[in-house]
């Protein structure tokens, strides 16, 4: 449970640095060179460029300090899951922000950041710490230290105490079967 508490505040903290870059680097643009009069669709590509680079940052961040013990030596699928669940992450805050700027007709800056910076990156930030821990930096099990044991299968999946079988009736009624040893 602290390793878990531990991964929470650093992937807290390295997605704070990459929230700065994201939204400052979508305000930037969406109010200058992205500014919605100018280009018909500049807030989602404001969006999708901010979020590529906190991707980045993120990515660096994720790998060196909050999952660096569970980090993996292929580098590269590493490092394409975590651009897949990224990407999924984006598409939460893009899908956010269609609703409320295009179909709510919600376009202010405020209306923006609210749908995307707020309520996409809360439910992005769910989506892609689940993500990131279970599959992008998951254990990776070793082999040679592996239990032999827990990953041979038995031929007999029932244990002969739980057969009908070798159940002795009175104990069948009481719900305790019989040792296997016991006579007939």
């Amino acid at each position: 449970m602290r390793t878990l508490f531990a991964q929470l505040v650093r992937f807290g903290l390295v997605g704070g640095v990459g929230f700065i870059v994201d939204v400052g680097v979508f305000n930037l643009l969406r109010a200058t060179v992205l500014e919605p009069s100018v280009v018909d669709h500049g807030p989602i590509l404001a969006k999708i460029i901010s979020t590529t680079l906190a991707i980045i940052v993120n990515w660096i961040g994720n790998r060196l300090w909050t999952f660096r013990d569970r980090r993996r030596p292929h580098i590269l699928r590493e490092g394409l899951e975590f651009a897949v669940v990224s990407i999924g992450g984006l598409l939460i805050g893009l899908g956010c922000l269609f609703v409320s700027h295009y179909l709510l007709g919600l376009t202010s800056v405020l209306a923006d950041n609210i749908s995307t910076n707020v309520i996409g990156l809360v439910l992005g930030t769910l989506f892609r710490f689940w993500l990131y821990r279970v599959w992008v930096f998951r254990e990776e099990l070793d082999p040679a230290g592996a239990d032999e044991t827990a990953l041979s299968v038995s031929a007999d999946p029932m244990p002969s105490s739980h057969r009908p079988a070798d159940r002795d009736p009175e104990a069948t009624r009481r719900g305790t079967p019989r040792p296997a040893d016991a006579p007939q």
